[in-house]
């Protein structure tokens, strides 16, 4: 308990402290008003003071906060997170050009301009970075067209579609319209299988249960299937299985299922979260367990959330593998540090016989911003071809 005090109060004192230096850095230079510097103050404070309300507002819901108060206020920390990412990271790179202004030997007035100068410029790219984050956030996700060649594919499976919807996130700021809107756009592609890969949802059953909804309508030749992600295991996974099967979903479990298409077979696998044995060792993730007992000579797809699950698939003898959670990075600059953690950030990727799908994700987690990774309805395309990459 106290390492967990002394944690969190170390996260909250960093968050000031960034706060803090970005008045610092701008608000001098932007005015020598009191009245205008205190007000900028004011809105650094709170954002400050947003950004873990919003963060907490499921505690804020168990003590009694209503839904509505709750939403708008993960709205506005949401919103202001993803401007002070932007705002951050523009005032660190203003400063650091600034350490180079005295070696121009530019006239005292001049540097003096491009001090004032550079703070607007910082105001104006985070105001756009948020703004243009947010309507590639909120729109309904674009279609990719993928294809992937696997060896030896059987003459009746050449351009079976698989449709892959990742990373939707319904939660306080994702509701049913949102989701409806992803529904309408599948069901228009008319895909042999629709495949969610994880992170679905950020809350209860109980609380969203009205805005997942949409997914009983979801409709497929072979049908819809779902594995889960690391945020349904923040949100009561086994509620969320019950759930999810209730709307008419297949969940696979480390398990399988073999598709019958034009008389052909197709074996489609999915894993828990690779996470998962962290919340119930009963649902330890395993590539292999999911392809126990498979019949052989079928192509082999595996639905797995998380890239590095790519390995084990590899060794079970996997094809394909579909994967999300990375969201591409959502927005800039924090795709560069999705590799510390996963072995791939987005698209096709090869791994010995293995070819792996990353989906940017079709909604977005905590800012509803996105910017140079766009969202994603991905439309899988199988085609023959060699082992080659």
């Amino acid at each position: 308990m106290r390492r967990s005090l002394f944690s969190l109060l170390t996260v909250l004192g960093l968050l000031a402290a960034l706060h803090a230096w970005i008045g610092w850095q701008l608000l001098p230079a932007l005015t020598t008003h009191a009245g205008w510097i205190t007000l900028g103050a004011a809105v650094l404070l709170l954002s400050f003071l947003l950004m873990p309300v919003a963060l907490a507002v499921p505690y804020l819901k168990r003590r009694g906060l209503s839904e509505t108060a709750a939403d708008r206020v993960a709205w506005a920390g949401m919103l202001a997170m993803g401007a002070f990412s932007s705002a951050l990271l523009l005032t660190l790179l203003r400063a650091l050009a600034l350490v180079a202004l005295p070696w121009l030997h530019l006239p005292a007035i001049q540097q003096h301009e491009m001090v004032e100068l550079s703070a607007w410029l910082v105001l104006a790219l985070t105001a756009a970075a948020t703004v243009i984050g947010y309507l590639n956030a909120r729109r309904t996700a674009a279609v990719v067209e993928v294809s992937v060649p696997i060896a030896n594919l059987p003459e009746a499976l050449e351009g079976f579609t698989i449709v892959q919807i990742s990373d939707i996130h319904v939660g306080p700021t994702i509701k049913a319209p949102y989701l409806q809107a992803i529904v309408d756009k599948v069901n228009a592609l008319q895909p042999d299988v629709v495949a969610i890969t994880g992170d679905l949802v950020d809350g209860s059953v109980r609380q969203l249960a009205p805005h997942t909804a949409p997914l009983a309508q979801l409709r497929a030749r072979h049908g819809a299937y779902f594995v889960t992600g690391n945020h349904e295991y923040y949100s009561n996974a086994h509620e969320w299985i019950d759930e999810v099967r209730r709307l008419g979903v297949t969940v696979l479990m480390n398990e399988h299922v073999v598709l019958r298409h034009e008389g052909a077979g197709l074996v489609l696998a999915g894993v828990t979260d690779y996470t998962a044995h962290h919340f119930d060792e009963g649902h330890r993730s395993d590539p292999h367990a999911a392809i126990a007992d498979a019949p052989g000579g079928h192509p082999r797809v595996l639905l797995a959330h998380q890239p590095r699950s790519a390995t084990a698939a590899v060794e079970a003898g996997f094809d394909l593998q579909l994967s999300g959670h990375t969201h591409g990075g959502q927005f800039f600059p924090w795709n560069f540090f999705v590799p510390l953690q996963q072995p791939y950030v987005a698209g096709l990727k090869r791994l010995q016989g293995l070819w792996i799908y990353v989906s940017r994700g079709t909604g977005y987690w905590g800012p509803p911003k996105r910017l140079l990774a766009p969202s994603e309805i991905t439309r899988v395309r199988l085609t023959t071809g060699s082992t080659q990459s």
